[in-house]
């Protein structure tokens, strides 16, 4: 059983502070995840996770580590911990999610889905038993059931019956979860995943037959998939009622820095996303004072650190100016120091987001930072 513990309630809102304890850490929520896909997260050092963003805990993928470099090497290395020379905690997706949007030619079935291979056309097989199987040999310390994803839109008739097969394959997923063991001698957890659409009926049904099988946390998917933010948001507020209180929350590939206050408001623990990262790799920075586009010309001579009130690597030893030659160079560098003031960005608002938690002031503060966060730097500012 995964310990969680619940620190503080905001009175003014659902947001919630808490943390909770894997074998191989400790972590404080609300968190955000950087994304390691493939047991890397794009362009940044282990070190830098490490001592620079202070990254509590990593997500990798089932669907590209089972690819790639495949079960067997990841068995040989001790998992993904071991073959990337990870030591905190580690979160996987099921890669059900990455089965509809990047494979190809699958077939679903109660039994599983059959897909081919993104990378050479091979074809593969995904069940609820498999996939625990491979997060076995992944070693994550929390691992997802396998579900599926609707798309945006979708009818309620595809919905209904997406709803009812993910419901199933959860519990299969928990039962080949009570019966299998780890590998490598730490506990694993296991999270299910609420799913819907955008449909109220069914996030409900959906909630109360999932949360309805212990699992250790509950997520909440198939949503920022196209829907309108609003519409996100009120779905989330809904579902999130009919979540416990005493086990974490996880709204999967959320988002930008707004979405994310604004789901922490409305009781969501965890999130992931590739968005900083892959904003870090377009030149796209997030500051204190909004968005920056760093190939913008008016910084080609500017002396000033990219945000002045940020205290990652970047922004203490780095002007604007040499980040946009490094972009307008395409030097590779440009996507190190890009990606680690983004997630350095990520992490510290999600901390100060918990320290206005802990201090009851949630609300307040959130409205003054979301309305900051969501634009474009200003020169005038």
């Amino acid at each position: 059983m995964l310990e969680f513990v619940l620190e503080a309630e905001d009175k003014g809102t659902k947001a919630r502070a808490g943390y909770f304890v894997t074998d191989h850490g400790k972590v404080h929520t609300p968190i955000f995840m950087p994304v390691g896909t493939q047991a890397t997260v794009k362009a940044v050092s282990n070190r830098s996770l490490e001592e620079e963003i202070n990254a509590e805990i990593i997500l990798g993928n089932t669907y590209h580590l089972y690819l790639r470099p495949g079960t067997e090497v990841l068995k040989k290395f001790g998992g993904m911990r071991g073959l990337m020379n990870w030591k905190r905690p580690i979160l996987t997706d099921s890669g059900g999610f990455q089965v509809f949007s990047l494979a190809t030619l699958r077939k679903i079935s109660k039994e599983g889905v059959t897909f081919k291979s993104h990378i050479d056309g091979s074809k593969h097989f995904f069940s609820p038993e498999s996939v625990i199987g491979v997060q076995r040999a992944i070693g994550s310390d929390i691992m997802m059931v396998l579900d599926e994803c609707t798309p945006y839109p979708c009818e309620y008739s595809y919905a209904q019956k997406s709803t009812d097969l993910t419901s199933a394959w959860a519990l299969r997923n928990f039962e080949a979860f009570q019966v299998s063991e780890g590998l490598y001698g730490h506990e694993q957890h296991l999270f299910g995943i609420i799913q819907g659409s955008v449909y109220k009926d069914l996030r409900e049904q959906s909630a109360r037959e999932i949360t309805g099988i212990p699992f250790d946390g509950y997520a909440i998917g198939g949503l920022a998939v196209g829907e309108p933010t609003d519409q996100m948001y009120d779905l989330v507020d809904f579902t999130t009622d009919f979540m416990p209180k005493e086990k974490p929350r996880y709204l999967m590939g959320v988002g930008r820095p707004e979405n994310l206050l604004e789901a922490i408001e409305r009781g969501i623990d965890m999130f992931d996303c590739v968005m900083p990262t892959r904003n870090a790799r377009n030149a796209y920075l997030f500051t204190s004072r909004g968005i920056i586009q760093m190939k913008n010309a008016r910084f080609k001579d500017d002396p000033e650190p990219l945000d002045s009130e940020c205290h990652c690597y970047t922004c203490k030893n780095f002007s604007r100016a040499y980040l946009r030659h490094l972009f307008t160079a395409k030097e590779l560098l440009s996507y190190e120091l890009a990606s680690v003031h983004n997630l350095s960005f990520y992490l510290a608002l999600v901390r100060e987001a918990r320290q206005n938690i802990l201090a009851g002031t949630y609300k307040e503060w959130k409205m003054r930072k979301a309305a900051i966060v969501s634009g474009f730097y200003n020169n005038n500012h």
